[in-house]
């Protein structure tokens, strides 16, 4: 009966999103990315990622954990912003709640979005990453959150990081701003 009211009380509740455009600069990418976020597959995440968008939270916060031929991860709102302390990028989030996981049996393949997490499956907060390449061991594991529908070509220019982690050395490229779309 929980679930149904859960249902339902989704049903009823207006979309929020459907979208993002986000404008990324740097020595690697510049240009547009949009993406297609799954409201139906990941209802919790899409509304946190949109809330945080329209609040303007995302704009000028950096990639800054980025390896080739896997993915390139942002969204670190308290520590990621453009010009703070880089060595802490990738450790904060929001003062929004962390999120209960919603796995899917969606595949993480290139374009997709997922949220970044902690070893707790239900850690998600702000940050998520785009897939440069398929990443299988990924799936049923994270969640989906959405897919890119233009701009690829301007996620695989994201300046990549070095070592087994992907940390970006020096100026990471940036999203100027994050627009959630109709």
């Amino acid at each position: 009966m929980r679930k149904l009211a859960l249902v339902l009380s989704l049903m009823a509740s207006p979309a929020l999103a459907t979208g993002l455009q986000i404008e990324i600069a740097g020595e690697g990418a510049n240009g547009t990315v949009t993406v297609d976020l799954f409201e139906d597959v990941a209802p919790n995440h899409v509304a946190q990622i949109a809330a945080l968008a329209a609040e303007g939270a995302y704009d000028g916060v950096v990639f800054h954990r980025v390896i080739d031929g896997f993915m390139a991860q942002t969204g670190d709102v308290e520590f990621g912003k453009l010009g703070g302390d880089m060595r802490m990028a990738g450790r904060g989030g929001s003062d929004r709640p962390d999120l209960k996981a919603e796995f899917s049996d969606i595949n993480y393949d290139r374009g997709v979005v997922g949220m970044a997490r902690s070893q707790s499956p239900d850690s998600a907060n702000s940050q998520f990453f785009i897939m440069f390449a398929p990443g299988p061991f990924l799936n049923g594991q994270y969640t989906v959150v959405g897919e890119v529908t233009g701009g690829m070509e301007v996620v695989d220019a994201i300046k990549r990081g070095t070592g087994p982690n992907g940390a970006v050395i020096g100026a990471p490229d940036v999203m100027q701003s994050v627009t959630v779309t109709d």
